[in-house]
């Protein structure tokens, strides 16, 4: 049986293609339409999961969405009505798309789908599944546990902003929950609209930003904002907060309570915005902790699954890992919105039939989340040179030689290679590598190739083999969703006068062995290279590690700021001409700036939408 998920009309809008319960292929919108976090109906999405599989329209089953759009509604309409008359203004910006689009949504997917092809009755096919419903279906069914606890936490679905479910082979029952208003996830976005970062695209910015803090503010967060109690449960009070009317997250309670206004968008940093990062930073860890905490006590569970928008937080999940409440963790890699898609096609397959669920082997179901579509040689070799590229092309090992030899002489390299990751993180099918022992290699990333603020970190990939010997991690990390800290026996000890430097002014000094991937705390986002899972990748850093003794390199999403993930040779060599990236890799074909064209050098600083 093949089954089509749907996510779509909020955010990162994506599709997801499964086959008798095993999924073949995932992809998000945005990276067909270039459009950063495209919430249209993802049509491209959906035809590249359908070419990549050989599936004609025909054969698909059942189309399942990821949420219930009246549910949606009711909430709109329950929550205007609770704060009337505030929020007017609000409620009649939003009552006309809800009445125009979005209320029957039901009619306008079935015209969405019959573009796909208007012989199938799609009617009949369509289902609807339940926003945090599909979120614990993505994490928990291609885990690799037979029985496990499912923790979702994210802004709001329908209703609610946190679950609890529990999974036992095909079976998965939501427990408990937290309803809307009450929001860890809302409450992290109110921090990153207040630090002057966009809603929906920067909370991960604000965690980047927590080490150059101090949580100073966590007493008035506790005392104004938010009641935790012992099991992780927690209530907001919202005289502080406008999202439930308002076309803002915060209002002037807010602005008191901080001293002053929100930072505008690209206002210079200050020590206020890193003190409020790394406060609202520990009081998710507190919530997130508590909670787990509270799951492993009541239920025995060894075995924890996390998905929604707040599971990225990879900080608190190195810290959940470190806590031992459970035996193992396991993280959705797509675990916001598009990952949606993928849950509601696991609840169709196990949960509207009678299908049987098997626990695959290996390190779980999602094929090292490699599956969006790839390029055959020649159709890369075509697509360049019609951009106008010059490249060399070499057999396999000539290659990872190439690539190899300019990482370890400095250079930043594209790497374009197999199928595109789904989720946020590249993990190095459309990647831009460095050297993880370059001094200098963070800030000339940051700064002349993905055009972004100074003070983000990047993230190392490891050989799993290696993983132990240079973090502080005893698991695999193959999704990058883990913080560890950098092995003792690789740092380099701060001075006393290094030791009284504050805020941005830490940036710049070496802490370790690998300086360009260790933050100011010691810690770094581990993604862990399995041979099982992306061959060529680790065939890479091993023969960057013959060549340096260090199985670490850097790794960032092959982009600039603003832009989404590269989708097709074209965007690579776009990418590569519009930035300072030296060479570049995309399939078995290396390209060196030097060797180009001059005139096709764009200026890519200027070119996307800030994020």
């Amino acid at each position: 049986m093949r089954v089509l998920g749907i996510s779509a009309y909020y955010h990162d809008s994506a599709a997801a293609l499964l086959r008798d319960g095993h999924v073949l292929a995932a992809a998000q919108e945005e990276r067909f339409t270039r459009k950063k976090h495209d919430s249209e109906f993802p049509h491209n999405a959906i035809r590249s999961c359908l070419e990549m599989t050989g599936t004609r329209p025909d054969e698909i089953a059942v189309v399942a969405f990821y949420d219930k759009p009246f549910l949606k509604f009711e909430r709109l309409l329950e929550t205007y009505l609770a704060f009337a008359p505030k929020g007017f203004t609000s409620f009649r910006q939003a009552l006309p798309v809800w009445v125009k689009d979005k209320l029957f949504q039901r009619t306008t997917i079935v015209k969405e789908l019959k573009k796909l092809d208007a012989s199938v009755d799609w009617e009949s096919k369509l289902i609807f599944s339940e926003h945090h419903l599909s979120h614990a279906a993505s994490a928990f069914y291609p885990s690799p546990f037979e029985r496990a606890a499912v923790l979702t936490m994210d802004g709001v679905g329908e209703w609610t902003t946190t679950s609890l479910a529990f999974g036992n082979g095909r079976d998965l029952k939501v427990m408990r929950e937290i309803h809307f208003p009450h929001s860890l996830g809302l409450l992290y976005s109110a921090f990153t609209y207040y630090t002057g970062f966009k809603v929906n695209s920067g909370e991960y910015k604000v965690m980047g930003l927590a080490p150059y803090g101090e949580p100073k503010y966590v007493s008035e967060i506790k005392d104004h904002l938010i009641d935790i109690k012992d099991d992780g449960s927690f209530r907001l009070n919202l005289e502080y907060f406008e999202y439930c009317t308002g076309l803002t997250m915060t209002n002037g309670n807010f602005d008191r309570l901080f001293g002053g206004p929100a930072r505008k968008p690209e206002q210079k940093l200050t020590q206020r915005e890193m003190d409020l990062a790394a406060s609202i930073q520990a009081i998710t860890e507190e919530v997130m902790l508590k909670l787990a905490l509270g799951v492993a006590k009541d239920t025995g569970e060894k075995n924890l699954c996390l998905a929604g928008g707040v599971a990225l937080n990879c900080v608190a999940n190195g810290k959940l890992l470190r806590k031992k409440y459970f035996d193992r963790l396991w993280l959705q890699p797509a675990a916001g919105d598009a990952g949606g898609a993928l849950g509601a096609a696991y609840v169709a397959h196990f949960l509207h039939s009678t299908q049987r669920r098997a626990v695959g082997v290996g390190l779980d179901a999602m094929r090292g989340s490699y599956l969006g579509p790839q390029f055959a040689q020649a159709d890369i070799e075509e697509r360049l040179r019609r951009a106008g590229a010059v490249f060399e092309v070499h057999s396999d090992q000539q290659l990872i030689e190439q690539c190899a030899k300019a990482l370890a002489e400095g250079r930043a390299l594209g790497w374009f290679q197999g199928r595109m990751e789904f989720g946020p993180r590249a993990l190095g099918a459309r990647s831009i590598l460095g050297d993880a022992r370059s001094p200098s290699m963070q800030k000339t990333l940051n700064l002349k190739v993905k055009y972004r603020e100074s003070f983000r970190p990047f993230a190392p990939s490891v050989l799993a083999d290696d993983a132990s010997k240079w973090f502080e991690l005893d698991s695999e990390s193959p999704y990058m969703l883990l913080v560890a800290d950098v092995s003792k026996e690789h740092r380099i000890a701060m001075t006393e006068e290094e030791k009284k430097l504050f805020g941005i002014e830490k940036l710049n000094v070496p802490r370790s062995a690998i300086p360009a991937v260790t933050h100011v705390d010691y810690s770094a986002r581990v993604q862990t290279v399995h041979k099982e899972t992306n061959p060529r990748y680790y065939d890479l850093i091993s023969s960057f590690k013959e060549k340096t003794g260090c199985p670490v390199i850097v790794n960032t999403s092959f982009n600039v700021r603003g832009e989404p993930i590269v989708g097709s040779p074209e965007d690579a060599f776009r990418c590569f001409m519009g930035t300072e990236i030296e060479t570049l890799a995309v399939g078995n074909c290396f390209l060196r700036k030097e060797a180009q064209n001059p005139a096709l050098k764009q200026n890519y600083e200027h070119k996307f939408e800030l994020d």
